[in-house]
């Protein structure tokens, strides 16, 4: 009973994941495509990474996506990881627990009004729209997000290692530095992958707080799939992916390597 539930399992997840991929894998297959449309397949060619590599326009809105994408994912990561030590530190249940739903508000609220709000606020500041106000807004939307992967490693971290630290000699810093963030590593790391890749594809957001000379992926590929989705659109999604790809590798090797670490210093003090 327990096998035929098991085969069952696995052919679930197999029709899902084919829902899931099949549709981007016939977007990149079609980024091979000699023709112009994603109707008839005319022969394999790389015309259109060809085309892709010659748009300068596109190009340099690849590099402000990853620029924005890089710097609000690593600024979000520290603020966070210091926003869920500031959580955790809190005794008082009812504060904290409001905290969190603070915390929380950002992931729960439509994309269309965090970015009418932020819209509103930068107007008001008499901020211009364009690299900084997309940039502050992904660090903003980013940060709840990293602190809900650090809490967790918190909340399984063993009180006694601060202890020990502290007894023998450690100062405050020295906890911080050298037990506590160490600790939370995976944490820190799973947060930052998880803002660069939500500022990688937002759209919402960004389309509120964008402006004139400055645009991302996202927006951009809306823009020109107004006019017809060009097949050199296809080659650019074919390249995101693969850097996905790579990302969530990276990750995973990432988690693999502290995971062994861990196993050999427990079996190193057995």
């Amino acid at each position: 009973m327990v096998e035929k539930q098991s085969r069952w399992a696995n052919v679930y997840l197999v029709i899902m994941f084919l829902i899931l991929y099949s549709p981007i894998f016939y977007l990149i297959f079609y980024s091979f495509n000699a023709g112009q449309y994603m109707q008839n397949f005319s022969g394999f060619s790389l015309v259109h990474y060809g085309e892709l590599f010659a748009d300068d326009r596109m190009l340099q809105i690849v590099l402000n996506t990853f620029v924005v994408a890089l710097l609000s994912s690593l600024l979000a990561t520290i603020v966070g990881t210091f926003g869920a030590l500031g959580i955790f530190s809190v005794r008082n249940s009812f504060l904290k627990n409001l905290l969190l739903s603070l915390n929380n508000i950002l992931l729960v609220s439509p994309d269309v009004i965090i970015g009418a709000s932020f819209l509103i606020f930068f107007t008001l500041l008499g901020l211009s729209l364009g690299f900084g106000s997309v940039l502050m807004s992904h660090i903003a939307f980013s940060i709840p997000i990293v602190v809900l992967m650090v809490l967790p490693k918190l909340n399984e971290m063993n009180s006694s290692l601060i202890d020990a630290a502290q007894d023998l000699g450690a100062n405050s810093w020295q906890v911080l530095t050298r037990v506590i963030l160490p600790y939370l590593t995976p944490g820190i790391a799973a947060g930052f992958f998880m803002a660069f890749t939500y500022s990688l594809d937002d759209f919402a957001v960004t389309f509120f707080v964008t402006g004139n000379g400055f645009s991302t992926l996202a927006v951009e590929i809306y823009s020109r799939a107004r006019q017809g989705v060009s097949l050199e659109i296809n080659a650019l999604s074919a390249m995101m992916f693969l850097i996905s790809l790579a990302l969530v590798a990276g990750y995973f090797f990432i988690n693999q390597h502290n995971t062994t670490r861990k196993s050999k210093k427990g079996r190193g003090r057995g």
